[in-house]
């Protein structure tokens, strides 16, 4: 998953002739119903509880049944991208999820699926403004989108500094329609090895959503800072909530 800033660089990138680049991987995506619900129950009942030791939720009464939502996950490793549609999706909100990917992962056999399951692409090193288009539009249709705001995978257990992008983008869209309701929704993923084998267990927290509305004050760079710093906070709480437990876990296992 790419990160937002780039898009946003984009509004400022000007071709020769003066004009904004809009040179983008088609965005156009569509779920597959039968297909999305073939995963849903492939992996949510066989492959995920077969391969992962312990899967625990906590938080799930945290996630908007309606309105436009972007879920704001840490990212540890590639196996969250299949997680979350089990942790958040169909089964437990009624949602499928939009992943926005690079261009590259939409590509050959596994392309065909991304595209089918939610994902639209990107091209990572000339962004367009079509691209925030398109996920502004996502929003208004009140889809359920995924960003990862770290902007890459951590292993180390931390919550990194996040970009800004994901609050830009949640911003735009609220100042641009009015009243639209954006709520980004925290989620922590941990797991007890850093790479994830047969046999790990994953733990996915969700906070309370945020109400970007709340931070739309006309002041974009500020209300960005804001926006993300509260973000922040909520991860790095999730988190340390996650490190309390395995820790007192430990201690009574050696106890």
């Amino acid at each position: 998953m790419m990160e937002f800033d780039l898009i946003f660089d984009a509004h400022r990138r000007k071709t020769a002739n003066g004009k904004v680049s809009t040179n983008l991987a088609d965005t156009n995506s569509r779920i597959s119903p039968w297909l999305s619900s073939l995963t849903y129950l492939l992996f949510g009942n066989i492959l995920l509880p077969l391969y992962f030791s312990q899967i625990t939720i906590t938080g799930q009464e945290n996630l908007p049944k309606s309105g436009p939502v972007i879920l704001a996950p840490t990212h540890k490793a590639r196996w969250d991208s299949l997680l979350l549609p089990y942790a958040t999706g169909r089964c437990v909100t009624g949602r499928d999820l939009r992943f926005m990917v690079t261009s590259t992962e939409c590509k050959g056999f596994q392309g065909w699926f991304v595209l089918r399951l939610g994902g639209f692409p990107v091209n990572s090193k000339r962004p367009s403004i079509t691209t925030l288009r398109h996920t502004v539009e996502l929003l208004k249709r009140e889809e359920m989108l995924v960003i990862y705001p770290e902007g890459g995978i951590f292993r180390d257990g931390e919550v990194h500094p996040l970009k800004p992008g994901i609050a830009r983008l949640a911003l735009s869209a609220e100042s641009s329609h009015p009243g639209l309701g954006v709520n980004i929704v925290p989620i922590c993923l941990n797991y007890s090895h850093p790479y994830p084998s047969w046999g790990t267990d994953v733990s996915i927290s969700i906070a309370p959503a945020i109400k970007v509305a709340d931070y739309n004050n006309g002041c974009v760079k500020q209300d960005a800072k804001s926006l993300t710093d509260d973000l922040a906070y909520a991860l790095q709480q999730l988190n340390y909530k996650y490190d309390d437990l395995a820790n007192s876990a430990f201690m009574q296992i050696g106890s």
